[in-house]
């Protein structure tokens, strides 16, 4: 899997049979492998040292995610990328907020192993901390090159830019590539029924706003992403599997 659709099981995030790990703490779709060396290999052409920040996401990981930006534990953001005091805001007003960065638990492409985050630690500076903004991959940022050259190869490799530009639902995210072949298989197997069912049983902070808002919440947040340009979708590397 996947196939002509995925199983549950890896579409929620909650098996890791459909993974390969790179390291103890990185893991991705196994299809995936051939073509992320590839553009790894590429990319350390032209002075990248391209590194995964963050590969597979689990259920259970995301959940925690989202549990500490509900209830406080950790700092939100605005689409801008300033800090955002939660104050006033009511129930779904906060989810919203959440979901400019954080995916809801269930509907995290990093559930699929087929979507990183990648970054190039030889292009930091000494003593700099990756903090995954917007601002290091724009002019003037440490990953500035390595953004333009991503822009321009992603595609010779399968690979797109879901969160490209801002579309009104997730933020712009221009570390974030997704191995277009599989992912969307992934996104075409998406089921709000099933999504509701899982969140049901989970102990998500906010269930009852979220259950709500499912629709609109698929509508902005989830099906929301750049189109994958028909190429990419019978890429060669695919023939490797």
């Amino acid at each position: 899997m996947p196939h002509d659709t995925a199983n549950d099981a890896e579409l929620f995030g909650k098996t890791q049979t459909h993974l390969c790990f790179l390291s103890e703490h990185i893991a991705i779709h196994k299809q995936m492998k051939p073509a992320f060396i590839a553009l790894q290999k590429a990319a350390y052409t032209q002075g990248f040292e391209l590194k995964i920040a963050s590969g597979f996401r689990s259920f259970e990981r995301q959940l925690v995610l989202w549990n500490n930006k509900f209830s406080g534990k950790t700092v939100l953001k605005t689409v801008t990328g300033e800090l955002l005091n939660p104050t006033g805001l009511s129930e779904y007003q906060l989810i919203k907020k959440i979901l400019l960065y954080s995916a809801l638990p269930g509907t995290s492409r990093h559930h699929w192993g087929t979507d990183i985050d990648v970054y190039a630690p030889n292009l930091l500076t000494e003593n700099g901390q990756l903090q995954l903004e917007a601002w290091e991959y724009e002019e003037g940022g440490p990953f500035s090159k390595l953004s333009e050259w991503i822009t321009l190869h992603a595609s010779d490799f399968g690979f797109y830019l879901p969160y490209a530009t801002f579309q009104g639902g997730v933020a712009f995210e221009p570390w974030h590539l997704s191995y277009a072949p599989v992912a969307e298989k992934y996104q075409q197997s998406f089921n709000i029924d099933r999504l509701s069912n899982i969140i049901k049983s989970s102990d998500i902070f906010g269930k009852k706003s979220i259950l709500e808002n499912l629709d609109e919440i698929a509508n902005r947040f989830i099906n929301n992403v750049a189109v994958v340009p028909n190429n990419l979708l019978t890429h060669s590397f695919t023939k490797l599997f």
